[in-house]
């Protein structure tokens, strides 16, 4: 297989050092020459080859991957020359299936959400719809998900959105403990190694996530106190506010 992407940022990165590691790791890559030292350093891992320009990663590639900007989707793929009978994987935010086929004249056209773990083979990307392509290259990167209708597909793509808030509920609670006395480094180190911990408790499929919350908050201690303040306060309805907010920014329903 040849997998050509038009996009060589971050996500990119990420997808084509996971799948070099992974059981696909034979696949034939293909770069958009777009973030030069990013698609050089990629150069670098067996059967990655930078093109010319994206109309060369197009005439490569027998499947292509969208990884551009939205804001900026259809200034570069409009010029392109796609073939139709090739597969096409979008991972370009809040952008249609209808948009893009426009822009492409592609005849099948599929939308993935991968994050950043793809590179340790451990994320659950949302694939819709199921495109075997997909299914085969996201299933190499962890698990991928099959998505059936556009709704569930945004709901996924809304869920993706907590990240940066995860890793701000971090951060705010590191700097109240360095305004505690604690040296600005060494909360960080703490909660850093608290949330890692975390991270690997939540993978336990056999306790739901409310199981999980309960398990961590002994009645009448310290972590139900911050919850049940946290409730209190907004927090929860906050989040679903956010979560709303950005499923109708995406087009889906409130």
């Amino acid at each position: 297989m040849r997998l050509g992407f038009i996009g060589t940022g971050t996500i990119t990165a990420h997808i084509v050092r996971g799948l070099k590691g992974s059981g696909l790791a034979d696949w034939q890559v293909i770069l958009s020459p777009r973030s030069e030292a990013i698609a050089a350093e990629l150069a670098r891992l067996p059967g990655v080859n930078v093109a010319a320009d994206n109309q060369a990663v197009l005439d490569a590639a027998d499947v292509v991957v969208l990884a551009v900007r939205p804001q900026v989707a259809a200034e570069v793929l409009k010029p392109l020359r796609f073939r139709p009978d090739r597969p096409v994987i979008s991972l370009i935010a809040a952008t249609s299936r209808e948009d893009l086929a426009a822009w492409t004249r592609a005849r099948e056209i599929c939308r993935a959400i991968p994050l950043p773990s793809v590179e340790d083979r451990a994320c659950v990307t949302p694939v819709f719809p199921p495109h075997p392509a997909a299914m085969q290259l996201f299933g190499a990167l962890g698990q991928a998900l099959p998505v059936h209708d556009l709704p569930a597909f945004d709901a996924y793509a809304t869920g993706s959105a907590v990240m940066a808030t995860w890793f701000g509920m971090a951060e705010t609670a590191a700097g109240w403990m360095a305004d505690h006395g604690i040296p600005a480094a060494d909360a960080q180190t703490y909660m850093r190694g608290l949330f890692a911990n975390l991270g690997q408790t939540i993978r336990d499929q056999s306790r739901s996530l409310e199981t999980l919350r309960h398990d961590h908050a002994t009645r009448g201690g310290l972590n139900e106190q911050i919850w049940r303040v946290f409730g209190e306060q907004g927090g929860p309805q906050a989040l679903h506010a956010g979560m709303d907010a950005v499923m109708a920014r995406i087009g889906g329903p409130k």
